[in-house]
This record gives structure tokens, sequence and C-alpha cells, in this order.
């Protein structure tokens, strides 16, 4: 019999057991989960379920042979087993609110809509709006123009984050989908198509960067689709590479790894470029790092650098992985070798890179000083990790996402030990200086 959608609440006096309590607080999974069984019947199979985890990973946990630190695999474990938010050090959760101020009961009812397919996406108010002054007869010229403000686009999130820029995006995509309609030359359909994958990688992204993950993977599989029209199997490799990136963020090393693989046998399949086939390679070897598979990692970093060495100037390089320059290949194989706990590797390489990073790219720079810190602090250079922290403050202010967000509380949990440091404290001020309260999230134990 299939469980219920919304699972029942542990019972009072476990959730109020002191055990349990200190558990929660540091995290301390294999107790929660054992505690969670024993006083509430939910084996591991069903804490598997619920939490959205792999049986096997649960009983690595259970055997305290791994530990559960992502933020969003916190967060499931939160939701599918209905451990209260403060327990975890998280905010509360949207199913602790009494079902009577539900945000729910505030909104107003949505007009139904067909599943999202090829050709039909979510309704946007502002789609209305668009097609009532979209053009009949769609050039090359227009296809033009959508690429250059997609390029746009993309320069903006990187300087400020995609969550405003999402509403222009989304009603851009329905435009173009009334363009679809429209087009009639094989030519000019071809490149809206083309243009109607980029616009739903690009939103894609930007839910990803928020951590949306479940509508990221809905306009991810848009993206798919489109460029699958076209058979642009290099592009399809593109967003196969996006979803796989964002794996590693759910604590999902094995879909990483086969959606890695899967966007190099699309590349390999037509000759894709050596930048290509090199980013590609970057992404294959953030799925090893997070398996813990050293040798796989390894061999992933090599291919990256032996096909980045194969770039030459009569490549016909798509535009979207020009991003993919050599700082980008060394800050890449630095933060491939943090994951794997190879701090003295890393950090001269993260360091180099961000030496030389220019541009406007907001965001990276933040992402990339702070995997610097991380470096440092296990290394134990707890002063000198700090400092650096402090430096990616302010970056990290000027952009919004969620996912630096993710990664400054995840430092500072790291700092959990050293908190009475006058390095730690000094960094503590500041961040709250620079940044919203509750960023940090709560003290700990």
């Amino acid at each position: 019999m299939p469980e219920s959608p919304h699972p029942p609440e542990l019972p009072a006096r476990l959730l109020a057991d002191p055990e349990m309590i200190g558990a929660c607080r540091r995290r301390d999974f294999a107790l929660v989960f054992r505690m969670v069984k024993k006083h509430a019947g939910i084996y591991p199979s069903m804490i598997a379920r619920r939490c959205d985890l792999t049986p096997s990973r649960v009983g690595e946990v259970m055997a305290a042979k791994r530990k559960l630190l992502h933020m969003d695999v916190v967060e499931r474990i939160s939701d599918g087993l209905r451990i209260p938010g403060h327990l975890l050090g998280l905010s509360s959760r949207a199913w602790e609110s009494p079902p009577e101020l539900s945000a729910a009961d505030w909104e107003p009812p949505s007009r139904p809509t067909e599943p999202p397919g090829a050709h039909s996406l979510p309704s946007h108010d502002v789609g209305d709006i668009l097609a009532s002054v979209a053009c009949t007869s769609p050039r090359a010229s227009t296809v033009q123009a959508l690429r250059s403000s997609i390029e746009d686009y993309w320069r903006r999130d990187d300087q400020h984050g995609g969550e405003a820029l999402r509403p222009a995006v989304i009603g851009q995509l329905r435009y173009v989908e009334i363009l679809l309609m429209q087009s009639r030359g094989d030519t000019v359909r071809h490149g809206l198509l083309g243009v109607a994958a980029e616009l739903a990688r690009l939103t894609g992204w930007t839910h990803f960067d928020a951590r949306q993950f479940s509508q990221a993977r809905l306009y991810f599989g848009e993206a798919l689709r489109f460029a699958k029209d076209i058979d642009d199997r290099q592009f399809m490799a593109n967003v196969l590479a996006c979803m796989s990136l964002q794996a590693t963020y759910q604590d999902r090393p094995t879909d990483a790894l086969a959606l890695a693989t899967a966007a190099q046998d699309h590349a390999r399949a037509i000759k894709g470029t050596p930048r290509v086939l090199s980013m590609l390679s970057m992404r294959e070897a953030f799925a090893h790092a997070v398996l813990g598979s050293r040798s796989g990692a390894h061999a992933a970093i090599s291919e990256a650098h032996r096909q980045f060495e194969r770039i030459s100037d009569s490549d016909s390089d798509p535009a979207w992985v020009t991003y993919f320059n050599e700082y980008k290949l060394t800050v890449d194989t630095g933060i491939a070798h943090a994951r794997l706990g190879e701090a003295e590797i890393a950090e001269p390489l993260i360091a180099q890179a961000l030496h030389r990073e220019g541009g406007t790219n907001q965001r990276g720079r933040a992402f990339h000083t702070f995997w610097l810190a991380r470096t440092q602090l296990q290394q134990g250079k707890l002063e000198q990790a700090c400092h650096t922290a402090v430096n990616a403050l302010t970056p990290a202010s000027a952009v919004a996402s969620e996912r630096v967000t993710g990664h400054l509380r995840e430092f500072s949990r790291q700092l959990t030990p050293h908190r009475s440091e006058p390095a730690a404290v000094a960094y503590d001020s500041r961040l709250r200086q620079v940044l919203p309260a509750g960023v940090s999230g709560p003290p700990p134990p």
C-alpha cells in the first residue's frame, strides 16, 4: 500500500527526548535514524523512501560509515520524517504551519494548466501580454535579436543572480513559442527552436541557483526536448551537464555521474569540440569526487586537461561554452580536489585562479573564494581561512543566489568548533554587517 503523501508526525515524546534533541542539533543522523526506528517504527527502507535516499545510503549512515552534510539532504530528512526545522537548525518547514495559516490559503486559485510538453510551458500572465504584440512573420533578424538578449541575460545573471530576471526570461520563452506557431521557414524555425532551448535552460538555471530543484528539472527537461527537435546534441550535452551539477548539490552522486556520462556520449557522437569535452569531463570529475572515487575523479581531471590542450583557434565552439577558459579549468580542478579532501593540492590551484579572475561574475568569485577558505580551514589555517571568507562576503552580498548563501552557511557550520577563536568571531561580526540577518543560520549547540 503506498505511503500517505503527508507522512505522520513523530511521537511527541520522541521529539521531546533530550537524546533525540541533542542528536538533531549535532545532525547525528546515525542516532536519529536509530531512534526513529526504535520509537516510531520507521524502518530503514521507509526512511529511504520518505527522505529520497537510497537504502544503502541509509544503512551506511546508521553504521556510522557516512555523514549527511548537504543542506538539501537535511531538508529532505526534516520533511520526510517530520522533524521540526528548528531541531535541525533550519527555518520552520512549510508543513509546520497550522492549516488555517497556510500560505496557500492566501493565494488566488490558479487556472488549470496542461502538463508541460515540448511546446506547452506553464502559463504566465506576461506571456499573454507578449502574445498580443507578437510579430506574424519572424525573420532571421528576429532570431539574432533574441540571441543577443540571451547573452545579456547571462551577463546579468552572473552579476546579480537570476531571481529578478526569471519573469522576463519566462515571458520571452512564451513569446518564442508563439513565434514558433507562426513560423513557416525551416531555417527560421530551426533558429527559434535553438533560442527556445537556450531560454528554457536559462530558466532552469535560475531555479537551480535558487535551490528550487524540481522547477529546475522541469525547465531543463524542456530545454532537452527543444534541442532534440533540432538534433543539437552538443546543446543536449550542455543541459545534461547542468543537471549533473544540480545532482551533486542534491547529494545524488550516482545520478550526477550518469548524467555526466550521458552528456559525454552525446558530445562524442558528433565529435564535439575539445572545449566542450573538457568541460564535460570536469562535470564527471565532480560526480566522482562526491562519490568519493579518487581514481575516477583523477582520471576525469586528466581527461579534462588533455582535451583542453587540444583546443585550437579553428574550433567552432558553441557560444555557451566559451566561458570555460583556462581560468575556469584551473579553478574547477581545484574544487574537484577539494571535494576529494585533497586540500593541499586544491588550495594553490583555486588561489591561482582567483588571482587571475577578472570580469563582473560576482557569483563565481564568491563561490571560488569560499572554496579557497574551505581548503584553508581543512588544513588548520583558521586565521587565513576566516580572512579569505571575509573577502568573499562582498561579492556574495552583491548577488541574489541561494547557492551562494548555502556555501556561506556551510562555511559557518564548519567554523563551529572554533567559534570562540578571535578570527571566527571577527568573521561572524563582518558577516552580520554585510549580509541579512539569519543567513549564517542558527547559533551552534
